[in-house]
């Protein structure tokens, strides 16, 4: 009869250890997942945000502006359009 309550009173003592290593097991896998959603939503925002700072820095006016000073182009006009022939373009003598 000892022998059975030693085996039974090993197995509630397995268990209840078994027990509280799932249950801290679980709360850390929360605590992970509530990280995890956090960062998410930061992410998300800041998303967000350079969408908006690239739909504001690609504006036409802006972009134009940034063409016109920094790479000093001008916009084409007929008087310095110069148009390429098929057979110069080619090397093709006519």
């Amino acid at each position: 009869m000892t022998r059975l309550n030693l085996v039974l009173l090993l197995a509630v003592l397995f268990s209840a250890l078994y027990l509280v290593s799932v249950q801290y097991e679980s709360r850390r896998l929360f605590t992970d997942i509530d990280q995890a959603k956090v960062l998410a939503r930061k992410l998300e925002l800041e998303s967000d945000r350079l969408q908006v700072e690239k739909r504001a820095q690609a504006t036409p006016l802006r972009v134009e502006r940034l063409a016109r000073d920094q790479l000093q182009m001008r916009v084409a006009t007929p008087a310095i359009t110069h148009y390429v022939s098929l057979n110069a373009a080619a090397g093709v003598a006519p």
